[in-house]
């Protein structure tokens, strides 16, 4: 019998008392006594129903008693679990950053001025194609270098009109002077050509910045006009659909008995594939590049990460997903084991990562336990 079926059947109950009173007697009495009456009596499947609908309560020994009703309208799932052989784990910090293959960086190789490339100047998220020209940079100098240029182009300059004016007269005299005169004259004239150029370029032609990789711009900052430093980082270009992971390992012999990875982050779990590993200290961790080969990931350069490393060491232990931890008194780790039917009871445990999603429990489980899987927080939250 449900609640609706104990409603009902109490409503007709007082229907009933209603109906059987009569003149003008005093009921007031077998009402109280009436009201006096446990509302449980052991045997009578009425007052088992009306245990089913109850609040949840945590008995004496610490467990909780949920019913049945309460367990499908919260949505409790549990599994059971079996113990047997596992690969062992270890957690690594990672960061993601731009894939070496596909990302690329423009920097200033000289002081000067940046000016607006062919499409205005590049802002994050703009996609370009390599060799893109995306800005230009306009050399800068003090006054006293400035000066120098001057001067020295107006020197070339007057050299050239000299090389220039002897060209045209030894062509006038061609057959009489030997060729090889003529030559010469033609080489010299020449170089200082190139040498100007090249001198009224380094004063006032801006010099194209191009795109190393295709991609998007992930960082700038730059403005029309900005003064950058030589070597400064002015772009910043990836492909966000190939992005990479680095982690540092402090143990040497990882890469070695590396079978698997993957990462957790806030957008989700991530699968990673191994690239390689250094094999050059660096802040006392030797670091490993990992490659995203999850499709869509939400994950942005920069980010950090937790790196799940499976090994081809072995543990003991129970595979239980991640929503089944939770935590209770002073912030302990632990599971809810579904003992009975509506009876659960929470195990202190010490998890280890699998992967992603998965945690290896070593200790507290048996063969066989049935562990809530989802809502195991809202267990927890039962006072």
């Amino acid at each position: 019998m449900d609640l609706r079926h104990i409603v009902a059947a109490a409503t007709l109950a007082c229907l009933a008392s209603t109906a059987l009173a009569h003149g003008d007697e005093d009921h007031s009495q077998d009402q109280q006594k009436a009201a006096a009456v446990p509302a449980s009596v052991p045997g009578d499947g009425a007052a088992a129903s009306m245990r089913h609908a109850a609040s949840p309560q945590r008995l004496p020994d610490g467990s909780l008693f949920v019913p049945k009703q309460l367990q499908r309208q919260i949505g409790l799932r549990s599994q059971r679990v079996t113990i047997g052989s596992l690969s062992a784990t270890i957690e690594l910090n990672g960061q993601v950053i731009a894939d070496p293959e596909t990302g690329g960086r423009v920097q200033a190789t000289f002081a000067g001025s940046v000016v607006p490339g062919p499409k205005g100047m590049p802002v994050p998220g703009r996609a370009v194609t390599r060799g893109e020209i995306v800005a230009y940079l306009q050399p800068v100098s003090s006054a006293i270098e400035r000066g120098n240029q001057k001067a020295q182009q107006a020197e070339l300059a007057g050299q050239l009109a000299i090389a220039d004016a002897r060209v045209r007269r030894l062509e006038e005299l061609e057959g009489a002077v030997a060729q090889k005169e003529i030559e010469v004259a033609r080489i010299e004239r020449s170089t200082l050509r190139k040498r100007l150029a090249a001198t009224s370029a380094s004063i006032d032609s801006a010099v194209p910045l191009r795109a190393p990789a295709a991609g998007v711009i992930s960082a700038s900052s730059l403005v029309a006009g900005q003064v950058v430093d030589a070597k400064e980082i002015l772009f910043e270009i990836i492909d966000p659909s190939r992005l990479a992971v680095e982690a540092l390992a402090y143990q040497a012999g990882i890469g070695a008995t590396l079978i698997s990875a993957s990462a957790l982050s806030e957008q989700g779990a991530l699968e990673l594939e191994f690239v390689g590993g250094g094999r050059q200290m660096r802040e006392q961790a030797l670091p490993l590049l990992f490659r995203i080969i999850t499709p869509n990931s939400m994950v942005v350069v920069g980010q950090p990460l937790k790196v799940i490393v499976r090994t081809a060491h072995e543990i003991k232990g129970a595979a239980v997903p991640r929503s089944a931890l939770t935590r209770i008194g002073a912030g302990e780790t632990a599971i809810w084991v579904h003992t009975e039917a509506e009876r659960f009871v929470a195990r202190r445990v010490h998890p280890q990562s699998l992967d992603a999603s998965r945690v290896a429990i070593v200790d507290g489980l048996h063969d066989g336990d049935r562990v809530v899987v989802e809502g195991a927080g809202l267990l927890s939250q039962v006072r």
